[in-house]
């Protein structure tokens, strides 16, 4: 049974959680690289969390998570690195996992909300059994 502390304690949490949540800066764009993607980002603590949804062109989808860190600043470029993992769902094949990271540099432009960002995906596919380092992207998205 909920007394009316740990409703007051549960009201207070989830408005603090908003709060701050709204808080934090966040990005919406394309990047393109293995695909072309629809990317968000949300900053967390020392780094980011990027999500993607990515088109292979009429062979299937697959979607990305990766937590960057950054690791250094100069300027308007922030050069980050974080694990991340891939599930795809390519045409009349098993679906497909890949777990690695990303590198790159993200430069933000202080006149317009903007940022572009350039990074590899390196990674291990499980359903093919190798290293997959071919993953380059160029990203531009609207921060907001």
């Amino acid at each position: 049974m909920l007394t009316m502390k740990k409703v007051i304690a549960i009201l207070v949490a989830v408005f603090a959680f908003v709060a701050v949540a709204s808080a934090q800066p966040r990005a919406l764009g394309i990047r393109a690289g293995y695909g072309a993607e629809l990317s968000y980002q949300h900053n967390a603590g020392p780094g980011f969390v990027e999500a993607d949804l990515g088109f292979m062109g009429g062979q299937g989808i697959y979607v990305s998570a990766v937590y960057d860190f950054i690791f250094a600043s100069a300027g308007i470029a922030n050069f980050y690195v974080g694990p991340g993992v891939m599930f795809g769902l390519h045409n009349n094949i098993a679906p497909d996992v890949h777990l690695g990271g990303q590198m790159g540099v993200e430069f933000e432009l202080p006149s317009i909300p903007m940022n572009i960002s350039l990074d590899w995906r390196p990674g291990f596919s499980f359903m093919y059994n190798h290293i997959v380092w071919t993953t380059f992207g160029l990203g531009i998205r609207y921060r907001f």
